[in-house]
């Protein structure tokens, strides 16, 4: 009689067991199955709008003219940040080339590396905006055409690096004929040279006549290649600064927003979300991204949108998380 209870209690405790295993089974299968769910809403946050999202290291400008980030480690920064693409600053690493011994073996060492750390953190190498290279819309041909030398280096880079495109900058006369044709010999000649690399070349509107979209657009039609084309900046209009000034002052001309971000987009192959600061609702505030957003799906982009904060009042990671917020949230009221 001791011994079946004894083997009843045994028995019991069994039960007990595995009615209480299968239980917290039950319980650990619900909350894997409710993280995978969040996991997966997460992940399709970015993938349910129309665009991929890039990070423009401009937006670090100032951690790393500070010293207090390494470009090399910009890979990484927008890995942790959720961005799928980079946007590299040539400047960042244009300078430690030229002064090197060797540039070429320099260059060498700063694309591998670039590309080591873009593999590491699975992320999309997307373009270069290249700066420093001399002047593509200047007067003087001599000069035109070395910096149509100068630029082919990044054009090799972008090819190795898997960019799709180099961003140049046209600045040059300020004599509207003047400063269409020699940005047309320019761009004809460099778009020439990577057209062979399969990249693009593309152009910013940055300030002065090439925030004249309507000139803009001659020159586009005048160099009629495939792989020229625009990078639409949400922010970049200004014509005229104060005292004549090309960037410190305040703008006193812009070329209309809208009107000038809609005449790019056909030719667009790269789209810049340009931020400032924003209010409390997280609007920027002296444009609206929905407005520009309808713009850049009613064209049929899908490409990357790059975020490039480049406001005073955030530090660079917030203005950043606050740029790329406001995107995800436009796009989804359209």
């Amino acid at each position: 009689m001791i011994n079946q209870k004894i083997n009843f209690t045994r028995w019991s405790l069994v039960l007990i067991f595995l009615v209480s295993t299968s239980f917290l089974s039950c319980k650990n299968d619900k909350k894997d199955a409710l993280k995978n769910s969040q996991t997966e809403v997460d992940s399709t946050s970015q993938d349910s709008v129309f665009f991929k999202l890039s990070l423009a290291q401009w937006s670090l400008h100032q951690p790393i003219m500070s010293g207090k980030m390494n470009p090399m480690d910009f890979a990484q920064k927008a890995s942790e940040m959720g961005f799928e693409g980079l946007e590299y600053v040539t400047t960042f690493y244009g300078e430690r080339v030229k002064s090197a011994k060797d540039p070429a073996a320099e260059m060498k060492i700063v694309l591998d590396s670039i590309k080591l750390m873009s593999d590491k953190y699975g992320m999309r190498n997307v373009l270069l905006m290249v700066d420093g290279e001399g002047d593509l819309a200047a007067n003087d041909s001599g000069a035109r055409n070395q910096a149509v030398e100068n630029h082919k280096k990044w054009v090799d880079a972008a090819q190795f690096l898997g960019c799709h495109s180099i961003r140049v900058n046209l600045f040059g006369s300020e004599d509207p004929t003047e400063w269409k044709n020699n940005s047309a010999d320019a761009l004809s000649k460099l778009s020439g040279y990577a057209a062979e690399k399969n990249i693009n070349v593309i152009v910013e509107n940055h300030g002065y006549l090439s925030s004249n979209i309507d000139l803009l657009v001659e020159v586009m039609k005048q160099v009629g290649k495939d792989n020229c084309g625009t990078l639409p900046d949400f922010g970049n209009f200004c014509l005229k600064r104060e005292n004549g000034e090309r960037w410190e002052a305040a703008c006193i001309e812009e070329y209309p927003r809208y009107e000038g971000i809609e005449k790019m987009m056909p030719y667009a192959k790269a789209v810049s979300a340009k931020s400032y600061d924003f209010d409390e609702s997280g609007e920027e505030t002296i444009m609206s991204y929905e407005k520009i957003l309808k713009i850049v799906k009613d064209a049929g982009y899908t490409g990357f949108i790059g975020v490039e904060y480049e406001g005073s009042r955030l530090s660079p990671e917030e203005g950043i998380n606050a740029t790329k917020e406001l995107l995800l949230t436009s796009a989804e009221k359209l």
